[in-house]
C-alpha cells in the first residue's frame, strides 16, 4: 500500500490516543526509517503519552536528521556520547519511559492500517489481564504452540519437553507492547554483547521466569519491515547463521535445540 492510498484509507479515521502508552523507537543511522515510521504513526491518526528515540550515537548526517525530527514530531531523545550497541540503546530508552506500558518498535518497521484497532485491543488485554507481561505483533515465522485467546490474538504455551527449539522464541525484539516493569521483572539488556545475542539471554530470562504473552497470529497484517540499499540493517550475522544449505541449516537446527535446552536447565 502506498503512503496516498494509506492516507485515503485513515484520513476519516478519529485520533486514537493511547493516555498509557509510551513509543519507543531504537535509532541507529537509518533517520529516512525513522521519519517514515513517525509520519506513518501521524497518518494512522495514532498517538501516544509520549514518543521516546533513543538514538545510538548516530553519525552527523543521521544525527542532524533526527534533531530536525525532533523539532516535526515532538519526540524526546535520548543521546550517547559513544555508540554502545543495541541492548544499551534498549535499556536507556525502557529508563525514559514513565508510562504504565512501552510500545516498541525499531526503526525499519511500518505499522498498517489494522494496527490501530489491535493495538487498542492489546491495550486492553494488558489492563483486564495483569498477568500478562508483553503482547507480540511481529515474528518471523509463527510461534509454535498457540492457545485461542481473542480478536486474532493467542496465548503463547512453552512446552519443556517438546522437541521443537522454535518455542524458545517467546520474547522477541520485533514490535510488542510490554509493562513499564518488564526489565525489573526479567533483568535488563546485556551490554557489551552482540545484538542477537542480547536478545537470545532475554529470551531465556522471559522463560525461565515463567513470562505470560499474547501473540498476534496473522502478524503480517500489522506491520512490514524494510531495508534498502540506502539504509540496510545495520545487525551483520555470520556465514553459518545465514547460510541455507540443506546440511548447515539441519546442523544449525539440532545445535540450537540441544544449546537452548542446555542453557534452559543448566
Amino acid at each position: 500500500m502506498d503512503q496516498h492510498t494509506l492516507y485515503l484509507n485513515c484520513k476519516s479515521q478519529d485520533k486514537l490516543f493511547f493516555e498509557n502508552i509510551s513509543l519507543l523507537i531504537t535509532h541507529y543511522n537509518r533517520s529516512n526509517s525513522l521519519e517514515r515510521l513517525l509520519r506513518t504513526f501521524r497518518e494512522l491518526n495514532c498517538y501516544f503519552k509520549e514518543i521516546i528515540v533513543s538514538d545510538d550515537c548516530s553519525n552527523d548526517v543521521h544525527f542532524s536528521h533526527v534533531q530536525k525530527l525532533k523539532e516535526q514530531y515532538g519526540f524526546r531523545l535520548i543521546e550517547t556520547k559513544t555508540n554502545k550497541g543495541l541492548a544499551n540503546n534498549l535499556n536507556k530508552g525502557d529508563d525514559a519511559v514513565l508510562t504504565p506500558l512501552t510500545l516498541y518498535v525499531q526503526e525499519d518497521f511500518i505499522p498498517k492500517v489494522k494496527f490501530r484497532e489491535k493495538l487498542q485491543l492489546a491495550s486492553d488485554f494488558m489492563v483486564e489481564r495483569p498477568e500478562l507481561d508483553l503482547i507480540r505483533f511481529y515474528a518471523y515465522f509463527d510461534y509454535p504452540y498457540l492457545k485461542v485467546f481473542k480478536g486474532g490474538f493467542y496465548e503463547m504455551i512453552f512446552y519443556k519437553l517438546t522437541i521443537n527449539y522454535r518455542k524458545f522464541y517467546y520474547y522477541s525484539d520485533h514490535p510488542h507492547l510490554r509493562r513499564r516493569n518488564f526489565l525489573e521483572k526479567f533483568g535488563r539488556f546485556t551490554e557489551g554483547i552482540k545484538s542477537d545475542q542480547a536478545e537470545y539471554k532475554m529470551m531465556q530470562s522471559f522463560v525461565r521466569s515463567k513470562g505470560k504473552g499474547l501473540f498476534y497470529k496473522n502478524f503480517k497484517e500489522l506491520f512490514d519491515q524494510e531495508n534498502d540499499s540506502h539504509e540496510p540493517s545495520t545487525v551483520k550475522r555470520n556465514f553459518l547463521r545465514e547460510n541455507n544449505s540443506f546440511l548447515l541449516s539441519n546442523i544449525r537446527h539440532v545445535y540450537r535445540f540441544l544449546k537452548f535446552h542446555f542453557d534452559l536447565f543448566s
